[in-house]
């Protein structure tokens, strides 16, 4: 399980270049993609190369234990970051793992433990949330079942809701400080930190692109800003 550069290419490991340097197999989220990182470090892509993501996860998962009891190893990445987290790779871990085949995950970069750092919110714990659900009602009680919590918080979202999120998660849990990251890594590359509430009032109206990591502070009186509702 090999993580990628979630934007900067230049973010791969050595150790990640020599993997897929030496694997047999390579399963990758999506192809074109990954042929780009290949093509930035020179490495040769391996004779069995195939796409394995959410859509083909039962049928890509098969073809990979086929290829692992042929004694062949297989190295498998995702878009950008490290496999499983909030992208595909999990089932195939189980499966792996219950048959007795070793896993070996290489660290790298994770859009998670970028935006936490890069918040300036504590990091000695913290409660990573992934996608929260698409619906009101369902993304209300999301957010309820942190609302005590003291750890800070760590969501992923779509540039096209998360206005919304914001504007929800003031309601839920108080106009709490929080950092909105932006594009991490990349050119164009913008971290928002501040309340809840200037938060929703600078994503109102604005076209946001690519990848949203958001960081929210645990239920703690010196992070929120009392008497300032987001609603």
């Amino acid at each position: 399980m090999v993580a990628t550069p979630i934007g900067n290419l230049e973010d791969l490991t050595f150790r990640a270049v020599q993997i897929f340097s030496r694997a047999d197999v390579l399963a990758c989220e999506d192809t074109r993609l990954t042929r780009k990182i290949f093509s930035r470090y020179q490495v040769p892509v391996p004779k069995i190369f195939f796409s394995y993501h959410e859509y083909n996860e039962e049928a890509a998962g098969q073809k990979i234990l086929r290829l692992l009891e042929q004694g062949k190893t297989v190295a498998l990445c995702t878009d950008a970051g490290t496999p499983t987290v909030s992208d595909p790779g999990y089932r195939i871990v189980v499966s792996a793992i219950e048959r007795g085949f070793p896993v070996e995950a290489i660290p790298g970069p994770s859009a998670v433990t970028t935006a936490l750092v890069a918040s300036g919110l504590p990091t000695s714990s913290f409660t990573f949330k992934g996608f929260p659900p698409k619906k009101g009602g369902p993304r209300q009680k999301f957010l309820e079942m942190e609302k005590d919590s003291p750890h800070t918080l760590v969501f992923f979202e779509s540039p096209k809701r998360v206005a919304v999120f914001l504007e929800e998660a003031g309601a839920v849990l108080g106009n709490r400080l929080a950092c909105l990251c932006l594009e991490m890594t990349k050119l164009h590359q913008e971290i928002v930190r501040g309340y809840l509430k200037e938060l929703v009032e600078w994503s109102t109206g604005r076209e946001i692109k690519g990848e949203v990591t958001l960081v929210i502070s645990g239920n703690n009186p010196k992070f929120e800003k009392p008497g300032n509702d987001c609603l």
